[in-house]
């Protein structure tokens, strides 16, 4: 005769938000490993699309370039990679002038590409980029 109990719905819960949170822990340290010291930004030419997207004073992230754009005054852009140069992690989003890197919080100037706020402590590379009849091209062979 077995007297072991079943498991009560609070362990069999504790359980699992303890898989969970391991599971999310590994994804987690996936993303930030990153390529370490690949952030140079697109290796060809990016079409990003509508120079008039890009706020005079502000800037956009393009994620799926790895590109950010600032224009600083009207018509004058710069350009930098949007992969953080602490882990590699791609910077998720922009609040002005400062773009921020999800994995562990640095923050980048978007007109400068310098370090805001670490752990990164390397600056964003800058990326070339062109306007040509409204439209802007970032990344090698971008003229």
């Amino acid at each position: 005769m077995s007297t072991e109990l079943p498991a009560s719905r609070r362990t069999v819960l504790r359980g699992a938000a303890l898989a969970g949170a391991a599971g999310a822990a590994g994804v987690g340290l996936t993303a930030c490993g990153g390529k370490k010291g690949s952030s140079a930004g697109p290796t060809a030419a990016a079409d990003l699309g509508a120079a008039s997207e890009v706020p005079v004073g502000g800037a956009k992230l393009y994620r799926d370039d790895k590109v950010l754009v600032s224009q600083p005054s009207q018509g004058a852009f710069k350009a930098f990679s949007a992969v953080c140069t602490h882990q590699g992690c791609v910077l998720d989003s922009v609040d002005g002038t400062t773009a921020s890197c999800p994995c562990h919080g640095s923050k980048f100037n978007a007109e400068t590409g310098a370090v805001v706020q670490g752990p990164a402590t390397q600056p964003l590379p800058a990326v070339k980029v062109t306007e040509s009849g409204g439209k802007l091209t970032a990344g090698p062979a971008s003229s």
